[in-house]
């Protein structure tokens, strides 16, 4: 065994040795409890960052522990290929985006292995390619078959310069990433799936996720939005016309003071066509983003278009103002307006001063709406003609409304979604095609299945307006039963590829199915899925949905594809800048900033090596914007894939934010040297006598007690809390007092081998390399990948004796070693006897004896 510790050279050993051994291939095995651990998919930007590694060292790590549990594991690895940056990248170094793709793919490929991850490689996909989107593709075609697709038109970002429809992400403050131009709201058809046909099943069905984070499944139902109302109608004056709002507030009804109408209503758009200020207004509100949160935010104005509603109860005319709060994507375009009661109602009544009628009031008090809306629920009153209303609360208001609009033909109880239907039309080249075929008569009909899968071509050149395929009419020209047709130039949203790929993955070279039901329902669902928060909605609940479906196509028999959750924190780095000449900030990588620190480790200040002062910004986020993220691969190459995989873990809770701190990574480098250290001296001294527990003193009994007090905890840790930091820092703790053991005696000696075989395989679902190694030269002949997990010696926990603290009016006055079957007797005994004790108590009364069993007795006296 070589006495200094060489990380470069053991990591690139074992790397090899499971590539070449295949040593994390998984088979199905019916004999075994299987384990199907997953980590969410990177997109191939290039390099790995620091997220990536974070994410990846904890499902290696989970993978790894669940092995040594005798469990039939299964870790893939793929990449989520598709997406907006290829065609960014390629567009900026004038190339193609699946050339850009694979070198990128490769690269990071290498990059994981470097690290350690037990990845079965022999189920790697990547969803640029068309063995997988085929499949995709392929089940398209049988949503449109059972009528769960539709296509209609659709709001979309359209770039008046560049001609073309920007994804969120392209419009900056408002304009078009590359023409500059004002970005408008443009209509154009869009395909979309019936993922609200399963709205109140996803809603449902996250009472079975009780091992995903609480936050999560409050986000999923909010998302999804459930509410249960009345739509009620609504007659415009003068006319036969009708229109419907939907309302959760039925028992504000007779509040009502105006409705309010989205500005492409047709109400509106009819009544625009004579008033030039209407028109005018309905025009600006094209270019309105649909993010709710802006909405809250933004001040609310609106027109009155001069038409009058006739209330359903009262029958009297109230006004129908346009407002740009109110969208046509959201429930019917119109929403009844009661300024009393809603806050963003009562702001627009008071700027346009509109009627303010309140109707609730709580139930022991007058209500005031001279400044601000009252929105609680109360009692009604204030109910006019509608005197059965009067003193009724919510409940029972709802129902009494409910019941004079039906009876009256004007309204109805009905249950509404936030949720919408998933739009997965892309006007972007670098997707998968979606196919389907229109004829010559408008008709469109899916892609025939002996004609799929629908290729993407790779070999195009990008010129940053229009996507190749919408360029190149030959491509979508085909036939179809001999008849001239053309593909759908639309690609897929990429969130298509990443919601099904963990099944695929149970049997990723089928090339006649979709999935094989059979290895599909043995590993699924995944047992273990890893990835960050920010994916809590859209991803979670799209791949949710994608379950769903597989299931009711008979291609998997379980309801949800993933059954525990764990969103790991972000990476947080210290960022640092200068102003230049134009009081623009220069961010500088905290890799070239040399800092000066306080006593508790305060950066007091910074320069870089030439001298320019550098102004702190503190820890954030790493990114390409502050330029604070680090390289994995230097960390590498500096301290070596074990260290970086240790700080990972030890650094923070997983679920918290980690901290980057080059001297923490040192630590971890240090710590393993020193485990290092102390098997090169044990190993050094010969051969290891078998464990005698007989002829072990009182110290050699504390030592395995605490060895094994050590496996507990750590088994508990990583098991079933997750909480890996404290794991480490039980074996770190662990390791301080084998460090100060004696190693003369045989059995000494005894102990320390059982106590670093046991930490090797504490250790190394997170330090697996150096793990590998002293396994092997500590005189295993297994290899540690299949040595089980350390178990308890429960008759070690055993202990024959207690410490017992003894204090006079709470003050320390001795400690008694008794047995550890001692009754408080026979421990107040034995403190009456101490010099000490005795002392302290000499000519006093005992007025009280306080014992805490097996670990304090505190003598009051006076």
């Amino acid at each position: 065994m070589q006495e200094l510790y060489n990380p470069k050279e053991i990591e690139a050993k074992f790397q090899k040795h499971w590539d070449d051994n295949q040593s994390f291939k998984a088979t199905e095995d019916p004999s075994k409890e299987k384990y199907y651990c997953l980590s969410m998919f990177p997109y191939p930007s290039g390099k790995l960052h620091m997220g990536h590694v974070r994410n990846y060292t904890i499902g290696d790590v989970v993978s790894r522990f669940q092995r040594m549990q005798g469990k039939n594991v299964m870790q893939p690895m793929g990449w989520d290929a598709f997406g907006l940056p290829a065609e960014n990248a390629a567009i900026k170094n004038n190339t193609a985006p699946a050339g850009w793709t694979y070198e990128n793919i490769a690269y990071m490929k290498t990059q994981l292995k470097q690290l350690g991850f037990g990845y079965d490689w022999s189920r790697e996909l990547a969803t640029c390619q068309p063995e997988y989107y085929r499949w995709e593709q392929w089940f398209f075609t049988k949503l449109l078959e059972k009528d769960l697709v539709y296509k209609k038109m659709a709001t979309v970002n359209w770039d008046p310069v560049d001609q073309t429809v920007l994804a969120n992400e392209q419009v900056i403050d408002g304009r078009g990433w590359r023409s500059g131009a004002i970005v408008e709201q443009k209509e154009i058809p869009q395909w979309f799936i019936k993922i609200t046909a399963y709205a109140q099943e996803l809603l449902d069905d996250l009472d079975q996720l009780d091992e995903w984070p609480e936050q999560v499944r409050t986000m999923q139902r909010n998302w999804i939005g459930r509410s249960e109302g009345i739509e009620m109608d609504f007659k415009v004056a003068n006319s036969d016309e009708t229109f419907s709002v939907y309302t959760t507030r039925p028992d504000t009804v007779m509040g009502v003071t105006y409705v309010a109408v989205a500005a492409q209503h047709p109400l509106a758009l009819e009544a625009a066509k004579s008033n030039p200020t209407l028109a005018a207004f309905c025009e600006s509100c094209k270019n309105v983003k649909l993010a709710e949160a802006e909405l809250a935010t933004m001040a609310k104005v609106g027109v009155d278009t001069g038409l009058k509603a006739i209330h359903p109860i009262t029958g009297l005319e109230v006004p129908i103002w346009t407002a740009n709060f109110v969208l046509m994507g959201y429930g019917s375009g119109a929403v009844m307006s009661v300024p009393a009661h809603d806050q963003r109602d009562y702001e627009f009544a008071k700027e346009y001063g509109l009627d303010i009628k309140a109707v609730i009031k709580p139930a022991d008090a007058d209500v005031d709406v001279s400044t601000e809306a009252f929105t609680d629920k109360g009692v009604c009153f204030n109910s006019g003609d509608f005197t059965a209303l009067e003193g009724l609360d919510f409940d029972a208001a709802f129902d009494a409304v409910e019941a004079r609009l039906t009876s009256e033909n004007k309204g109805k109880r009905q249950v509404n979604f936030r949720l919408r239907d998933w739009g997965v039309s892309r006007q972007r080249y670098w997707g998968a095609p979606i196919p389907t075929l229109t004829l010559e008569d408008g008709t469109v009909v899916p892609v025939p299945e002996d004609q799929l899968p629908v290729i993407l071509p790779e070999d195009v050149t990008m010129n940053g307006i229009v996507s190749p395929i919408k360029a190149d009419l030959e491509w979508a020209k085909t036939t179809y039963n001999g008849q001239p047709a053309t593909h759908e130039t639309d690609t897929f949203d990429t969130f298509m590829e990443s919601s099904w790929y963990y099944a695929r993955y149970c049997s990723p070279q089928s090339d006649d199915k979709m999935l094989d039901p059979a290895k599909a329902n043995y590993w699924l669902p995944v047992d273990q899925y890893i990835g960050g928060i920010e994916h809590a909605i859209l991803h979670l609940l799209y791949s949710r949905f994608f379950h769903k479906l597989l299931r009711d196509f008979g291609l998997v028999n379980s309801d949800e594809p993933y059954k525990k959750l764990l969103t790991q924190g972000m990476v947080l780095a210290d960022a640092y800048y200068y102003e230049d000449a134009k009081g623009g900030k220069v961010w500088v990588s905290p890799t070239e900033a040399i800092t000066e620190t306080d006593a508790k480790g305060k950066v007091i200040s910074a320069k870089t090596a030439d001298g320019q002062v550098l102004v702190y910004d503190g820890m954030s986020k790493m990114s390409k914007s502050k330029n604070n993220g680090i390289d994995p691969q230097v960390m590498i190459d500096k301290y070596g894939a074990d260290s970086v995989r240790l700080f990972m873990m030890f650094a923070a809770p997983a679920e918290q934010t980690l901290e980057w701190s080059d001297s923490a990574l040192e630590g971890s480098l240090r710590f393993l040297k020193r485990l290092w250290k102390l098997a090169f001296d044990h190993v050094s001294l010969g051969e290891v006598a078998p464990l005698d527990i007989k002829a072990f003193n009182n110290d050699q009994k504390t030592l395995r007690r605490e060895l094994h007090k050590t496996i507990a905890k750590v088994s508990d840790d990583v098991g079933r809390r997750q909480t890996f930091n404290t794991a480490i820092a039980a074996v770190m703790e662990l390791m301080n007092k084998l460090t100060k053991a004696p190693t003369e005696a045989a059995q000494d000696r005894a102990i320390l081998q059982e106590a670093l075989l046991a930490v090797t395989k504490l250790l190394s679902p997170i330090t697996p390399h150096i793990c590998a190694e002293l396994f092997t030269l500590l005189g295993s002949e297994d290899d540690i990948l299949s040595a089980p997990w350390p178990t308890v010696d429960e008759s070690a926990l055993v202990e024959d004796s207690k410490l017992i603290i003894v204090q006079v009016n709470g003050k320390l006055r001795a400690k008694l070693t008794v047995a550890a079957d001692a009754t408080q007797e026979q421990v107040e005994a034995l403190a009456n006897e101490d010099d000490n004790v005795s002392k302290f108590t000499a000519d006093k009364t005992v007025r009280k004896v306080i014992y805490v069993p097996g670990k304090l007795l505190n003598i009051v006296a006076n």
